[in-house]
């Protein structure tokens, strides 16, 4: 075997890996509202959404092209693939650094942050272009969106069912929220799942098994949908109890409104535009925004700027990571 081929196999399991990492960490944005409101229980919650996004991610390819095409241009042969690789390594690192600490980072921008890492520590060409276009104006658009909208049907809620009875209307609304908890994982599927086929798409391209107008395979899509959905059925407790209680108390109307207001956003960037955004800046900034609707001080701000700080720190703590990554593999390889 050829050291491009065994590069190219080494990258493949490493991205299904961090496509791995990327199901336990985001688990909690698709069913943290569910299980917190007693909507599911936490294992059905589970099995629902690794279902949901085993499915979303067979929905388009859209995302994976921006991610596989947009963001680096790494050389062919095996210094590509060791500069892909690197970028991998620094998001799993960040991955579960955040993970420890409950913290809910955006997987998305920890792979954008080591592409580009791994792409300036190797002197590769970066598309600043399309990183500021796919990534870093998506990534502060979608929290405002996110936030406004769900206030807003947070709203309509409260005005639509304010002569209902509470006890009733909670009761409605549980089973609502498993539409929209399965809606949410359905958007994380065609959103998050889309990115680890882009990389693999990249890697088979730099390594000489593909070429950049093909289609993307069919087994790359399967894998990737696979790994994503085993992770999510893993689950990610430490970040499910941030997202589910310690940013507001939720209650069924409200993990509805910022379910729906979610997935509404999650589908508009991935379909709409092939935006890589995130799903957890999207989903933890809606239930802040559900929050604020009952007064202000509801939202426990402290937790909400802890969380902020983490979406900050992602994409150069990864870029970092993944630097340290290449240049370490580069003089093991190469």
């Amino acid at each position: 075997m050829d050291l491009t081929l065994a590069l190219v196999i080494g990258v493949v399991v490493v991205a299904l890996a961090f496509d791995y990492t990327n199901g336990f960490h985001d688990a909690a944005n698709a069913i943290a509202t569910s299980v917190s409101t007693r909507a599911l229980t936490p294992r059905a919650a589970l099995f629902m959404a690794a279902a949901m996004n085993f499915l979303g991610a067979h929905l388009g390819t859209q995302v994976a092209a921006t991610v596989g095409k947009g963001i680096i241009d790494a050389p062919k042969g095996s210094h590509g693939l060791v500069i892909v690789g690197s970028g991998l390594i620094g998001a799993i690192v960040w991955n579960l650094i955040t993970w420890y600490f409950g913290l809910p980072s955006s997987s998305s921008h920890a792979l954008i942050g080591g592409l580009v890492g791994s792409a300036l520590a190797s002197s590769s060409v970066v598309h600043w272009d399309g990183v500021v276009e796919k990534v870093v104006i998506p990534m502060v658009l979608s929290p405002l969106i996110g936030f406004t909208l769900a206030a807003i049907i947070m709203i309509a809620i409260l005005w639509g069912f304010r002569h209902s009875q509470p006890a009733k209307t909670n009761r409605g609304f549980r089973h609502a929220q498993t539409v929209s908890a399965a809606a949410m994982a359905l958007g994380h599927g065609l959103q998050d799942a889309q990115k680890t086929m882009g990389v693999i798409f990249l890697a088979l391209v730099v390594g000489g098994f593909q070429h950049d107008g093909d289609p993307i395979p069919q087994w790359v899509i399967l894998s990737a949908a696979t790994a994503i959905s085993l992770g999510t059925y893993a689950g990610g407790w430490r970040i499910m109890r941030t997202l589910g209680r310690r940013i507001i108390a939720l209650t069924p109307p409200q993990g509805f409104a910022a379910e729906t207001a979610a997935a509404t956003v999650l589908y508009t960037a991935a379909i709409g535009f092939g935006a890589p955004i995130s799903t957890t800046h999207t989903i933890t900034s809606a239930i802040m925004g559900v929050g604020a609707t009952k007064r202000l001080s509801a939202v426990r701000w402290g937790v909400a700027g802890n969380i902020v700080t983490g979406w900050i720190l992602t994409i150069p703590a990864a870029a970092l990571v993944a630097a340290l990554s290449y240049y370490a593999l580069h003089w093991m390889v190469e």
